[in-house]
């Protein structure tokens, strides 16, 4: 029988389109992974059994009509547990937050619904997502799928943790300092944190609203394509959401693998790739810079060109001075009510 938690969004949506499968076998599913996985992994906070599975009816019932939605289209997601649902408690990984619950959707809500996305639940955060580890004192740690002994990185490490483990497709998380990217890091996952103003904050519980991002993590670049096609685009409602064309991503990317598929490589050649010299490198695991070595030779034997030397990126010694004081200040004043 085929494991349908082993695909990815972009094989799952041709069996959904062509009714090889059900929106509800897949929701079903999924729930069932939720059921026996998160005991361990703890990358759920609320689990919405039953309105996913409507959902999922729904959603068959509008392929049946040939009313198909697109990629998302019954494929089942889940929120980092800041990003409000309409009627589902958010507790953005706080106690003070236990029993909150919003009365509207956030703005990312309401795009993935109206793209046929189903929600299963909320997941598992470092408290107000200000952390790193995700490990998190009220509701317990999210643990790495591949060892629960190590952690899930944080701040969105339940967001990275379920979709690692297949409990879930993708999730949307949050990046402040690196809250999607270095849990999808550590969890073996695509992570992207969007440029400043594409992606709306509305409806999102802030941590320093200036340099606050909300982004998709998946299990393929492909994924994060569509995701990012969903939820980008101006919104009023967000006075940082920039009022900018979307670009087609699927196209992007469907295209760009057509021409690293070229058997003369020739609009490869044209993608460079620059390594920094600082910043990246301060710090290291030997193992690790010994696979990111690995990496960019795959990269040169793809026809893609990396620097001959590496890029000089200046002013990496005064990031932390920058950032800390900002931060701080943010997050200070968004929670000086409790």
């Amino acid at each position: 029988m085929l494991d349908i938690s082993n695909l990815t969004i972009k094989h799952l949506s041709k069996l959904i389109t062509s009714r090889e499968i059900s929106c509800l076998d897949v929701v079903n599913a999924t729930i069932e992974k939720i059921e026996k996985l998160n005991p361990k992994l703890n990358a759920f906070i609320t689990i919405l059994n039953e309105s996913a599975k409507r959902e999922a009816k729904h959603a068959d019932s509008l392929i049946k009509q040939g009313k198909y939605l697109g990629p998302l289209h019954g494929i089942p997601i889940s929120l980092k547990d800041l990003i409000y649902i309409k009627g589902v408690r958010s507790t953005s990984g706080s106690k003070i937050l236990t029993d909150f619950v919003p009365d509207y959707d956030s703005t990312i809500t309401r795009k993935l619904r109206t793209a046929g996305a189903i929600i299963v639940g909320t997941n598992n955060l470092h408290e107000f997502a200000s952390g790193i580890t995700s490990i998190n004192p009220h509701y317990g740690p999210s643990r790495n799928p591949w060892d629960i002994a190590r952690m899930s990185g944080g701040s969105s490490g339940g967001s990275a943790a379920a979709v690692s483990s297949r409990m879930s497709f993708a999730s949307i998380g949050t990046d402040t300092s690196g809250s999607i990217r270095v849990p999808a890091s550590l969890c073996g996952i695509f992570g992207l944190k969007p440029t400043y103003g594409r992606v709306s904050k509305h409806g999102v519980m802030p941590l320093a609203p200036s340099i606050d991002h909300v982004g998709p993590l998946a299990r393929s670049a492909w994924d994060i394509a569509a995701l990012l096609q969903v939820i980008a685009g101006y919104d009023k409602m967000d006075p940082s959401s920039v009022k900018v064309l979307v670009p087609d991503y699927l196209k992007e990317i469907s295209s760009s693998s057509d021409r690293r598929n070229d058997n003369h490589g020739n609009s490869s050649r044209k993608f460079k790739i620059g390594v920094p010299k600082q910043f990246f490198f301060d710090i290291i695991e030997p193992k690790v810079m010994e696979i990111f070595r690995e990496f960019v030779d795959r990269l040169q034997g793809c026809g893609i060109t990396t620097t001959a030397s590496n890029v000089d990126v200046e002013g990496t010694d005064k990031i932390f001075d920058t950032w800390r004081p900002i931060r701080l200040a943010e997050s200070a004043a968004t929670h000086s009510k409790w």
